[in-house]
């Protein structure tokens, strides 16, 4: 780089085009990762997120308090943290309060904040927002030293670099970003797995040290008070680098079994175990997505599909046109009528059938054909001491334990310091009552504050401090009445102070401190999943394996209805028995034929029109002793009008 004299215009570098070029790209590229489009591993937010909460917080808009227009936050989000659009802000405080988009949204809305037909919210002057509940799992103890801040764009005020989290959110929010090069999609988890994973692992966790880092337990008494003296010394931030840090042995199997797979708002299944595992081990993987749909009998032989569950992020006014196009383009056939009948109890898609159609044959050409099977692409990419780094399960879970474990230990020692101080000014009132008369003498007979200081300073070898305390106390407080207060005040902190620095030499009883918290969380906020895992993929169900072969009995009515029982469902009468109640028909239909079976045998039906269809006998529908049964059409593709005349079956052992 050639350097030039100064001319009129200034000092002139001249540089390299190239190099000049890729610096300015690098450098624009990690503003975007870092500051605007990957989520942090210590609480799953983006800066946008973590800045909106923050002022809400500030703002005092915690779920107790009353709602506030969503403009006064975007405002006060601007004007102090985030110099971007509002449109981006807004946009991002909506995203959290909706209930299809987050498991568990960490903003309440007041007004329309969007549907899941993609209908826009209402413009910021209109709705009104407050913190969720959960909220405050990520805001506590946000004042006791135990968050790193930074200073917001033009230096005027400090913000959070992340913030303390007691809640695991980076798994159970999730999170979506494209930045410079790389991009990150996180699916969302339920928190009660989360927490009991994170459990799971605390418990078969170790305390490891690096070069600079000790074990405080290991070391003599006079070396701990030597070690505690110097976290109160040190700054916060540099804390994490003198104390162990935490990691388990567990493997992803054992995870695998509190964690069965994302859990998605609005619930439908994911197909294929390998996939969830594939995802888990190295933070990236495909994962299908159906929504969930049944087939209903109604008048007249006809027949209707019911949607009542959408994979994530599935437009579900988008889905209802696609699959009317489909039916106008004679894609789809056997539609005879399309409604969407969804309200606030829930999803209600109503696909009516004509009377030969095949329920089962157009259920599958949906799921084809749709959205209503659909894939996520997840993409685990998250900052990690703000470089981008791609986390399997494992190291996402270790990383929040550790930041939990530093959060426990930066509040234990702000909580340390402010004790230690107070108990050096209770000293000095003790002392001060002691020699109550003599102290009120010196301080009768200086003739101003700098003196009466000196002079006690002097006399009793008081601090400034404890001094000062004492020349603030009221006459009133001077009294033998706050003797035994100020005792009992002291024995607590002193309780106290014994208590916190044996936390911090004991780090397991930290370790401890993490499960409670998740346990906590669990009673709290703890609910089912919502999203069905199945363990094979759509188009390679085996689930055969997971049946056990059971003797069965089947049977069939003359007009098409088929069950199967247990065996043992039916029992042999004794003399003067009363025997069981059987099974209930119409009137004018009657059972035809009565099969044993076992659970894996293969039974071929045969119709009137000479057709044959296979099936497992695991796959008929299992009904009770009084139940009629579901309509056969239902498990084969017959037509309306055809009949089955024969039955088949095929013992597993015999095939080959």
């Amino acid at each position: 780089m050639a350097e030039k004299p100064l001319s009129s215009i200034g000092k002139i570098k001249i540089v390299t085009i190239s190099q000049e070029t890729k610096k300015s790209y690098l450098d624009y590229a990690m503003s975007v990762i870092v500051s605007r489009a990957l989520p942090d591993i210590r609480d799953g937010l983006k800066p946008v997120h973590r800045r909106i909460l923050y002022a809400m917080h500030r703002l005092h808009l915690s779920h107790h308090s009353s709602y506030s227009k969503s403009a006064k936050v975007v405002g006060e989000v601007l004007g102090k943290y985030h110099p971007h659009g509002d449109a981006s802000v807004y946009e991002a405080m909506i995203r959290l309060a909706q209930k299809f988009s987050m498991r568990y949204p960490l903003v309440q809305g007041q007004g329309n904040f969007g549907s899941i037909d993609g209908d826009r919210a209402a413009a910021m002057r209109y709705t009104e927002a407050r913190l969720a509940k959960i909220s405050q799992e990520m805001l506590a103890n946000l004042d006791e030293e135990t968050i790193p801040y930074n200073d917001n764009f033009d230096a005027s005020l400090k913000e959070p670099k992340y913030l303390p989290a007691i809640l695991p959110n980076i798994l159970i929010m999730g999170s979506e970003g494209i930045a410079v090069g790389m991009a990150t999609k996180i699916p969302p988890h339920n928190l009660k797995e989360v927490c009991q994973a994170v459990i799971a692992m605390v418990e078969k966790g170790k305390l490891e040290t690096e070069k600079k880092q000790i074990h405080p337990e290991k070391l003599s008494l006079k070396e701990q008070r030597k070690f505690i003296d110097q976290l109160l010394k040190i700054n916060p931030d540099e804390i994490k680098k003198y104390l162990p840090q935490f990691d388990s042995d567990i493997t992803l199997n054992e995870l695998l079994e509190y964690i069965k797979g994302p859990d998605f708002p609005t619930a439908g299944a994911i197909y294929g175990q390998a996939d969830i595992k594939d995802t888990y081990t190295d933070g990236r993987g495909k994962i299908i997505l159906r929504g969930k749909a049944k087939i209903e009998e109604m008048s007249h032989g006809k027949w209707r599909i019911v949607i009542f569950e959408l994979p994530y992020q599935v437009n579900k006014a988008k889905l209802v046109a696609k699959i009317a196009n489909l039916v106008r383009d004679e894609k789809i056939k056997g539609v005879t009528d399309l409604r969407d009948e969804s309200d606030r109890d829930g999803i209600r898609v109503v696909i009516e059938l004509k009377r030969n159609s095949h329920p089962q044959a157009i259920l599958n050409n949906l799921f084809k054909k749709t959205e209503l099977e659909t894939s996520f692409h997840s993409n685990i990419i998250t900052l990690v001491d703000d470089v981008p780094q791609s986390l399997g399960l494992k190291a996402i879970l270790v990383h929040f334990v550790n930041h939990r474990q530093e959060i426990i230990n930066r509040k234990a020692i702000h909580n340390l310091k402010a004790t230690k101080a107070r108990a050096h000014i209770l000293e000095g009132l003790k002392i001060a009552l002691d020699h109550l008369d003599e102290v009120i003498s010196i301080i009768k007979k200086s003739k101003n504050t700098d003196t009466a200081r000196r002079n006690l300073m002097k006399k009793f070898g008081l601090t400034e401090i404890q001094t000062n305390a004492i020349l603030n106390m009221q006459l009133k407080s001077l009294s033998q009445l706050e003797r035994g207060k100020i005792e009992t005040e002291y024995q607590q902190i002193m309780t106290e102070i014994k208590q916190l620095i044996d936390l911090i030499i004991h780090q397991k009883k930290i370790l401890i401190k993490i499960k409670g918290e998740m346990k906590r969380l669990i009673k709290e906020y703890g609910d089912e999943r919502r999203t069905e895992v199945f363990p094979q993929r759509p188009d390679e169900l085996l689930e055969e394996d997971l049946i056990p072969n059971q003797e069965v009995i089947i049977t069939i009515t003359r007009e098409g209805y088929i069950k199967r029982m247990p065996r043992n469902s039916y029992r042999s009468q004794r003399r003067g028995g009363k025997g069981v109640t059987g099974m209930t028909t119409k009137e004018e239909d009657k059972i035809s034929q009565l099969i044993s079976a076992e659970a894996k045998d293969r039974i071929i039906f045969f119709t009137n029109k000479g057709r044959a269809f296979a099936a497992r006998v695991w796959e008929i529908p299992e009904g009770s002793r009084q139940s009629k049964g579901k309509a056969i059409i239902n498990l084969i593709n017959i037509d309306t009008d055809e009949k089955i005349r024969a039955i088949l079956v095929f013992k597993k052992t015999t095939e080959k």
